[in-house]
Parts: C-alpha cells; sequence; structure tokens
C-alpha cells in the first residue's frame, strides 16, 4: 500500500507543476515576455493546454465570470491537495 501512496503523491506533484508552469506561461504570455509567433513557445503552450483543459472545463463551467481572472487552476490545485489529504490520512494506517 506504500508503494501505491507514493505513486499517487507522485502523480499529485506531477499535476500540481504542471498547472504551475502554466498559470506562469500564461501571464509571461501576458505580459508579452513571451512571443507566441515562436514555435517553442507556441507548442509548450498548446501542450500545456491540452494537458490541463479537460480538468478546467467542467470548472469554468460552474465558475462565474470574472472577465481575465481565472479561478479554475486554484480550484483544482484546491481540490488535488484536498484528495492528496483525504488519500494519505486514510490510507496510511494501511501502509505498514
Amino acid at each position: 500500500m506504500s508503494s501505491f501512496l507514493a505513486i499517487f503523491n507522485m502523480l499529485v506533484n506531477l499535476a500540481f507543476w504542471i498547472i504551475f508552469i502554466q498559470i506562469i506561461f500564461s501571464w509571461l504570455i501576458a505580459f508579452q515576455v513571451l512571443n507566441m509567433s515562436q514555435p517553442l513557445v507556441r507548442q509548450i503552450w498548446s501542450s500545456l493546454n491540452a494537458l490541463t483543459e479537460p480538468v478546467y472545463r467542467p470548472i469554468r463551467r460552474v465558475l462565474p465570470d470574472l472577465g481575465g481572472f481565472d479561478l479554475a487552476p486554484m480550484v483544482v490545485l484546491l481540490g488535488l491537495y484536498s484528495l492528496q489529504i483525504i488519500v494519505n490520512n486514510n490510507l496510511a494506517g494501511f501502509a505498514y
């Protein structure tokens, strides 16, 4: 069971970093530090969007429209960490 918890925690951490990198990328693009006409930037941005958009889409339908401010990544991160806490607290006793 401890290997399941380790793999689960690794996947949650991976999801966190993907979302965090996408947030930073969106800020850099918005402030024109990164240029979307560069092929590498466009490819990384489209890859990050392909990974995160299926998760964000249902959350964006529920959240109110706040203009240019997107709360979906924060909701996903809170959900991931809540799930991680629940799984770790409930399965930690079975790990040993």
